[in-house]
């Protein structure tokens, strides 16, 4: 139980007075910028006037380097830019500069806070290497204070995305597109200060009727003289009224030193606890002072609640029975890949919430700094994990073993994982929406004789997460396969585990169930999976799997995503990689929020285009906010139709990009897809000003709409430079790293038409020749099923039957249409060997189905299944 290049279009940045930055600014055709400051802590967005290069450019680092020619960019961005889910992508080098101009020395401290690079990143000011960090989806901060010099600045970063085998994750199913693909911040602060994340704020001793504020406080001492710091904490509610405040501390801080101030308050009467249908935050504001004078002040969001996850009778929030609906989220979106603004996150917290459901597995990465806050701030439960994961083999290098198999990587591979884990909780701990942190996915797919190591490093974990957070769970997720399930606090069963693990004595959820894999618009279903098969639920009553010992049930998946496996498989979302939904969405927003779904567009005679958007403005022109563009097909009298013709969607004046440029183009038939009548793309804009939107197709009426962006550098038609032309070329990968097929199906999902209580499906393709799958008693119409959760094309199979003897089979394929179509076959006494290889028809499909033939006197079942073939995408 758990109670818890200098150019034209390079910006300038003058500083007039540096500490601290009080005003955002972006570069404008190039001229300098002046930023307003004054006194106290700054924080400047540091998004726009990069210029990029992919590849690598040797002396790039230095300040004099010639970087006119390289691309002028804003952050986010993605080395793949722009992406639509192509299964192959770059790796290597990609290289980013910046320019700017300080006034005068810092006085205090000066630093970059980068919320992501992926994944590893060498930072340089003034060609001074003063940072390296490891690891794609943790932020870092770089103190550049001694590299700065009053006048001009660069700082220049090199990306590389290349696999490394001591660099964590080694693998997944998602893709792993290099870049600076999170948000970059300038942060300005006195010698004596709270560094980054330098907070931890806790709620002790709490229920309904009162509860304590709890603070830790880190204070850094970069001057140069010991000084003595009070150290004064207020406590504000969610309407900006005092609380309380936590008495004064004093603490003597040595030149370099780092000193914790612990504060708690006395006992709070009643606070607004938070939950995900009131969610109510306080902040904390904690001021340093010496000799009286404030030093610094930092700001912490947090809120009052507590949680219990337990094995028998499942999740309880604020003391009260609360059985989760959730869905997993992966980062990335249509064109602009992993490189989305805050903005666009939040409308994915949005669309998951308006469909009723209450949590979100972050799949299967540290997400974005901005998600969790609008998680805490929309009310959604959360599980964020840490990058250790694995996944079936694939000729990609990251369908690698979950693990190293050379000793020789092990220990930097171990120390990646667990700095990766303890920068995600430094970064997320004060979140009052993250319930448990998630150590894994699927960690069980690692070589031969990798699985203990696997499990050691798994227990080290769970006790790092209790040294750095004892107020969370440690979950180990996608723990079906390989004895992992018990080694954490709570276990998180994927797929067939919803069916294999009955009350399984710890707490436990199903952290993936569904696996829908169709293309909008879909079916108007569930798409329950595994779910009705769980022991002890009635298969014929929806939702009777929701039983006492269960604490909740995560989709498989929110959205369609990328993925190595090909965009079938990333396919699996409720709502599409344009952020539109399927019918499966409209049919969760039905059952769980009582929205009736819409009337389904119908085919007919098409006359025009309609053009809506998100949101009528975008606020900041930073890289931070944006607008989804949405164009429909209408009928004459306005209505929506199905017809999916070619649109071109241009930004005819004003500022703005889509990630392809100024136009993109849709097509039914295009990775830039039109369908069931819609296309979408999100815009964003890097100055302020009327953006003029024209939708346009052969034979319809165009439609026109406008976007404003209010703040920012003013658009000048006609001065300003318009975003560059990136016409969307699918990354072409070469030929494959190994010739032939891919052997799939261990450790998959299975199924089976009965199953000895002693013989269960899953030992059918769990790697140990010496287990077997056996039928149930009385079973006339045995099956075994493998779900290798890829679109293959099958070329042969392997089987291992219980004893050399006459066994016949019939093996079927499920082709994309659904249909089981036979692909090879043996009757009984046309081969008596144990283990065969056999060749079969090339049908497309990820379900295999095996129907062993037992001789008489022969033992029923299979002991292992396995299937060669090739990834096949469309």
């Amino acid at each position: 139980m758990f109670r818890g290049s200098r150019s034209a279009l390079a910006l300038a940045l003058i500083v007039l007075a540096l500490f601290p930055i009080c005003a955002q600014a972006a570069p404008t055709n190039g001229q300098a910028v002046a930023v307003v400051v004054k006194a106290g802590r700054s924080r400047l967005n540091f998004n726009a006037g990069w210029r990029f290069k992919l590849g690598d450019s040797g002396g790039a680092e230095k300040p004099a380097f010639d970087d006119r020619s390289w691309e002028p960019v804003g952050l986010p961005h993605s080395f793949s830019m722009p992406y639509f889910r192509a299964a192959a992508f770059y790796t290597g080098d990609g290289w980013y500069r910046k320019a700017f101009v300080l006034s005068a020395a810092p006085k205090g401290r000066l630093s970059l806070e980068f919320e992501g690079a992926f994944q590893d990143a060498h930072v340089y000011v003034n060609g001074v290497d003063v940072a390296h960090h490891r690891g794609g989806y943790t932020g870092f901060a770089v103190d550049i204070t001694k590299a700065v010099r009053p006048g001009g600045n660069v700082v220049a970063v090199k990306v590389n995305n290349d696999w490394d085998p001591t660099l964590a994750p080694r693998a997944g199913e998602h893709v792993f597109s290099g870049g600076l693909y999170r948000d970059v911040w300038l942060v300005g602060a006195d010698d004596i200060h709270v560094p980054w994340m330098g907070t931890r704020v806790t709620t002790p001793e709490l229920s309904t009727e009162s509860g304590k504020v709890a603070v830790e406080t880190e204070v850094r001492n970069s001057g140069v003289r010991p000084a003595t710091v009070t150290v004064e904490t207020q406590i504000l509610d969610d309407r900006g009224r005092a609380v309380t405040v936590l008495r004064d501390r004093e603490l003597r801080v040595a030149p370099g030193e780092t000193v914790v101030a612990r504060q708690i308050s006395g006992p709070i009467s009643k606070p607004r606890l938070w939950t995900p249908d009131t969610p109510v935050l306080y902040k904390t504001v904690t001021r340093l002072r010496v000799n009286g004078r404030e030093r610094d002040r930092f700001e912490t969001e947090f809120g009052f609640r507590w949680f219990e996850w337990t094995a028998d009778r499942g999740f309880f929030l604020n003391g009260k029975h609360h059985y989760f609906r959730g869905a997993n989220v992966h980062q990335d979106q249509a064109g602009w890949g992993d490189a989305v603004t805050n903005r666009a996150i939040e409308r994915d917290i949005r669309m998951v919430k308006e469909a009723g459901f209450d949590f979100i597995r972050g799949s299967h990465y540290p997400h974005d700094p901005h998600f969790a806050e609008m998680t805490d701030r929309l009310g959604m439960l959360f599980l964020s994990e840490a990058p250790f994961w694995g996944t079936a083999s694939f000729h990609n290098p990251w369908g690698a073993s979950a693990y190293p198999t050379d000793p020789a990587q092990r220990a930097a591979f171990d120390a990646s994982v667990r700095r990766q884990f303890a920068e995600m909780v430094r970064i997320n701990r004060n979140h009052p929406s993250i319930v448990a942190w998630g150590l894994d996915n699927e960690v069980f797919f690692t070589a031969d004789g990798t699985l203990p190591e696997v499990k050691r490093l798994l227990k080290e974990l769970v006790a790092l997460s209790h040294e750095l957070d004892p107020t969370r769970p440690a979950a180990v997720d996608g723990a079906q396969r390989g004895g992992i399930d018990k080694l954490g606090d709570i276990a998180g069963y994927n797929g067939d585990g919803a069916q294999l693990f009955p009350n399984p004595g710890v707490p436990n959820f199903v952290a993936e169930y569904g696996s829908t894999m169709v293309d909008r618009p879909g079916d108007y279903t569930p798409g329950w999976g595994d779910m009705p098969r769980t022991p002890g639920a009635d298969p014929g009553k929806e939702l009777s799997w929701r039983l006492a010992w269960r604490s909740g049930e995560v989709l498989w998946a929110g959205f369609d995503h990328g993925s190595i496996a090909g965009k079938q498989f990333g396919g699996m979302g409720m709502i599409d990689y344009f952020r539109l939904p399927k019918r499966q969405w409209y049919w969760y927003r039905n059952s769980y929020a009582h929205v009736l779904p819409p009337e389904w567009p119908k085919n007919g005679t098409p006359a025009g285009l309609q053009i809506r958007t998100s949101a009528p403005t975008i606020a900041r022109a930073d890289g931070t906010d944006d607008v989804q563009v949405v164009v429909s097909v209408v009928d004459a009298k306005g209505e929506r139709l199905s017809n999916s013709p070619p649109v071109r969607l241009a930004i005819e004046s004003g500022p703005g990009e889509f990630p392809t440029g100024r136009v993109i183009d849709f097509a039914p038939d295009s990775d830039i897809t039109i369908r069931d009548g819609e296309a979408a793309i999100a815009m964003r804009s890097w100055q302020a000003g009327a953006t003029r939107l024209r939708a346009t197709s052969p034979g319809l009426e165009d439609a026109v709409f406008e976007v404003v962006t209010l703040a920012g550098p003013r658009f000048e038609a006609g001065r300003t430079p318009l975003a560059p032309d990136r016409p969307y070329v699918p990354f072409d990968a070469g030929p494959s790293v190994a010739a032939g097929d891919t052997v799939f199906g261990l450790n998959n999902p299975t199924d089976a038409s009965s199953s000895d209580p002693d013989h269960s499906s899953r030992l059918v393709n769990d790697g140990d020749p010496t287990t077997c799958w056996a039928p149930g008693a009385g079973d006339n119409a045995i099956s075994v099923t493998i779900d290798t959760e890829r679109l293959l094309e099958t070329h042969a199979l392997k089987l291992r039957f219980p004893q050399g003897a006459a066994y016949g089979f019939l093996a079927e394929v499920r082709d994309r249409q659904g249909q089981w179509r036979v692909v090879a076959e043996q009757a009984q006494g046309q081969d008596f060997r144990q283990d065969r290889i056999v060749k079969t028809s090339a049908i497309e499909g990820r379900q295999v189905r095996i129907r062993p033939l037992a001789p008489a006197g022969a033992i029923a079942g299979l002991c292992e299944l396995s299937v060669a073939g090739k990834l096949r995408d469309n």
